[in-house]
């Protein structure tokens, strides 16, 4: 094995060890599966009504020709790129300097 090799092993040794490291894990795969889930409910909850409720999605709003259906569509939109904001925001703000600590300690 090279030094490098055996460098790098190492710090990835200490990189596992470190309880921020954990921490990071534990906070990223928590907001990962919730968003998730978030998400499946609002999508599969969609594709639901247009399954079985056609007749609550065809209702016009008004005297108009859009229907119900049309706001409700444009909110699982909104809300994919609101959560997608959300996870960025975190990602680059508290998973980053997390992140950049653990590697400040692991290289010491």
């Amino acid at each position: 094995m090279s030094d490098d090799q055996t460098a790098a092993d190492a710090i990835v040794a200490r990189i596992e060890a470190n309880p921020k490291y954990h921490e990071l894990r534990r906070k990223r795969n928590t907001l990962g599966w919730t968003l998730t889930i978030m998400m499946l409910v609002v999508y599969y909850g969609f594709i639901g009504l247009i399954a079985f409720d056609k007749a609550f999605l065809a209702r016009p709003i008004g005297e108009g020709v859009t229907t119900i259906g049309i706001p409700i569509a444009f909110g699982v939109i909104v809300f994919t790129i609101l959560i997608t904001g959300l996870y960025v925001r975190r990602a680059n703000g508290e998973y980053d300097r997390i992140t950049a600590e653990i590697l400040q300690e692991a290289a010491e």
